[in-house]
């Protein structure tokens, strides 16, 4: 069986690489996390082998990229959710409950997000939408300084762990249950609510 050369693909350098990238999502949840094969996917997109390892040199690069769009999808979703929501509390609330939402819908690829790539402060000096989404707006609700500091940690935590919590089965992926557990005016009363937008 032959392989496609590259000067036959239509694909040109960004693209190939997003197509791959693209292919590599769907290969992660068909296989819940399981092996992706760069070979495979070559042959899914079109190209020989060769011109996949000129942008993954092996599978933990394409792994970093995959975790790298995950964490753009991520943020994306969060960003919608906030919009769609008004802002304030109500958005705050909701790029919350659109993070569990999103890890619940993509299951192989959150985890990913979180066990591929740098962590720590090395991870934040990159683009990370979902954390700088989450930092403008526990800014805009209790201010500059460690109170927002310490409630951008706090609702992290929050959700990251009811994401982990039902992924696991340790609790059920109930929709009300999201829409209960992650309350603002429950969990931080005591954040000023100021009527800045996040967005």
């Amino acid at each position: 069986m032959s392989t496609v050369s590259t000067s036959q693909s239509p694909y040109h350098h960004g693209a190939l690489r997003e197509a791959l990238i693209e292919a590599g999502l769907r290969a992660l949840e068909a296989a819940e996390g399981g092996a992706i094969s760069l070979r495979e996917l070559a042959r899914e997109v079109g190209v020989s082998p060769a011109a996949v390892y000129r942008h993954f040199p092996n599978k933990s690069a394409l792994l970093a990229a995959l975790g790298e769009a995950g964490l753009a999808r991520l943020g994306a979703a969060q960003e919608q959710a906030c919009a769609a929501a008004g802002g304030d509390r109500a958005g705050f609330a909701a790029t919350g409950r659109a993070y569990v939402r999103f890890a619940l819908a993509n299951p192989a690829l959150f985890r990913l997000i979180f066990t591929h790539g740098e962590t720590g402060s090395a991870q934040r000096d990159k683009t990370d939408p979902a954390w700088d989404l989450l930092k403008r707006s526990t800014v805009a609700l209790a201010g500059e300084g460690p109170a927002a500091e310490r409630l951008a940690l706090q609702a992290w935590s929050i959700v990251h762990g009811l994401a982990m919590l039902m992924l696991d089965g340790r609790l059920p992926a109930d929709e009300t249950l999201i829409d209960r557990v992650i309350d603002p005016e429950t969990l931080f009363p005591g954040a000023a609510s100021r009527q800045n937008r996040f967005h």
